[in-house]
C-alpha cells in the first residue's frame, strides 16, 4: 500500500476563545512530508492549541489546515489520518504491550490474527519485541513512551503528534529519548509534530524549528538556521547561546555598518539582506556566546577585524567542557562568553577581573 503524504500547510490559521482571547493569530506554515517538526515557545504562546488544530480536537476560526493536499478542517481525526500522544502515556495497566499497542485495530474491528501480525511487524521496526508480554508497571518511562509511541504509530497516520513527550523524564532519560525519538520517525518515516518548550530538545530533534509568541510565528527554518542566524531579539534571546548588543548607526560603509552607543565604540556590523541601517539609526545585533574570546587589557594588540568591549567579570560557572562567563559589558543586560574549559583553566578568571571581550567582526549578526 502506497503511504499516504503527510505534508502540511497552515494557511492564515487563527484561533479565538470566546470571541476576544486571541490564541493563535495569522499562522502560515508549511512543514514537508516526513519532516520533524518541532514548536517551540514559552507557556501560553499557541503551540499546543496548533499541535490540536492539526489534530482535529479543534478548529480554526479562521484559515485553512491542509493535508496531504486536502483542506482538513471540519474533519474528525480518524479522517485526517493523524494521531497524536500526550505528556500522559496513558497504557492501560491491565494489557500487555502488545495489547496495548493493539487496542485501536480492536477497537476498528480487525481479528486478532491480523491486528497481532500488524502489532509485530512493527514493534520489531521499533524494537519492542522483548517486551511484548510485560504489563506497562514493568517497563521504565522510556519504554512505556515507546509503547504509547507504537500504540500511536499502528494505525498508520501520515502526521503523528506529539504534544510535550518528554516533559515526565528526567534530565539523562530525556537525551536518550531525543535519540530514539528520532529513530523511531526515521525508521516510519511519517510527519512527527512535535511541542516543547525546552530549546535544546528542539534543536536536537528537528529539521525545522517554529519559534513562537503570543500566538505568531517568530521564526521558522532549520534547527541550525534559527540558533545560529536569529532574525530578531526575542529569537536570539530565547534560543539562547546568543548576546543581543544594541547602539546607533555611525557610518555605512559597503556591505557593514558601523555602530555606538555609550558602551560601545566602532563596532562593525556585517549587513543583512533584508534588513535596513542607515546612519543615525537604530539598531540591535547579536554576538553568540561561543564566539566571544576574553583577552585581559594590555596582552595583545587586537586585529582591526576584531571587535571589542571593555568589561567587568561578575560570575564564573564551569559547565563541563566550557566555562559560562558572565560580564557586565552592558548595565542591566547579561553579557556572556562561552570559554572552552581548557583555555579557560590555562589562565583562569576570577570575579572582578577587568577583560577585553573580544569577536570576529563578521560573525557580528544583524536583527530585524
Amino acid at each position: 500500500m502506497t503511504r499516504a503524504k503527510g505534508d502540511i500547510e497552515l494557511a492564515g490559521v487563527c484561533k479565538t476563545y470566546d470571541g476576544e482571547v486571541m490564541a493563535v493569530e495569522g499562522v502560515n506554515l508549511k512543514i514537508p512530508d516526513g519532516a520533524y517538526c518541532c514548536l517551540l515557545g514559552p507557556s501560553g504562546c499557541g503551540k499546543t492549541t496548533i499541535l490540536r488544530m492539526i489534530a482535529g480536537h479543534e478548529d480554526p476560526t479562521d484559515g485553512e489546515i491542509v493535508i496531504g493536499g486536502d483542506n482538513v478542517v471540519g474533519l474528525p481525526p480518524v479522517a485526517r489520518r493523524t494521531a497524536m500522544m500526550f505528556q500522559s502515556y496513558a497504557l492501560f495497566p491491565h494489557l500487555t504491550v502488545r495489547d496495548n499497542i493493539a487496542f485501536a485495530l480492536r477497537v476498528r474491528g480487525q481479528s486478532k490474527a491480523e491486528r497481532y501480525a500488524a502489532v509485530d511487524r512493527l514493534m520489531d521496526k521499533v524494537r519492542l519485541t522483548e517486551l511484548a508480554d510485560r504489563l506497562p508497571a514493568q517497563l521504565s518511562g522510556g519504554q512505556q513512551q515507546r509503547v504509547a509511541l507504537a500504540r500511536a504509530a499502528i494505525t498508520e497516520p501520515r502526521v503523528l503528534l506529539l504534544d510535550e513527550p518528554l516533559s515526565a523524564l528526567d534530565e539523562q532519560l530525556r537525551i536518550q529519548m531525543r535519540q530514539e525519538l528520532r529513530r523511531m520517525q526515521r525508521e516510519l518515516g511519517i510527519t512527527f509534530v512535535h511541542v516543547t518548550h525546552t530549546q535544546l530538545e528542539a534543536i536536537a530533534l528537528a529539521d525545522i524549528v517554529v519559534v513562537m509568541e503570543k500566538g505568531k510565528i517568530r521564526q521558522a527554518g532549520p534547527a541550525r538556521d534559527v540558533y545560529a542566524y536569529p532574525k530578531d531579539r526575542y529569537v536570539a534571546e530565547f534560543l539562547g547561546g546568543q548576546n543581543v548588543l544594541a547602539g546607533r548607526v555611525e557610518s555605512v560603509n559597503g556591505s557593514s555598518i558601523v555602530v555606538a552607543s555609550p558602551q560601545l565604540r566602532g563596532i562593525e556590523v556585517p549587513l543583512r539582506k533584508g534588513v535596513a541601517a542607515s546612519a543615525g539609526g537604530d539598531v540591535e545585533f547579536a554576538v553568540r556566546r561561543d564566539e566571544v574570546e576574553l583577552v585581559r587589557p594590555g596582552v595583545t594588540t587586537l586585529s582591526p577585524s576584531v571587535a571589542s568591549v571593555n568589561s567587568r567579570v561578575t560570575a564564573v560557572e564551569y559547565q563541563g567542557s566550557f566555562v559560562k562567563v558572565m560580564l557586565d559589558a552592558v548595565p542591566g543586560q547579561e553579557f556572556v562568553a562561552y570559554v572552552p574549559e581548557r583555555k579557560f583553566f590555562d589562565d583562569p578568571l576570577a570575579i572582578g577581573d577587568l577583560v577585553l571581550a573580544t569577536w570576529p567582526s563578521q560573525s557580528a549578526r544583524l536583527l530585524d
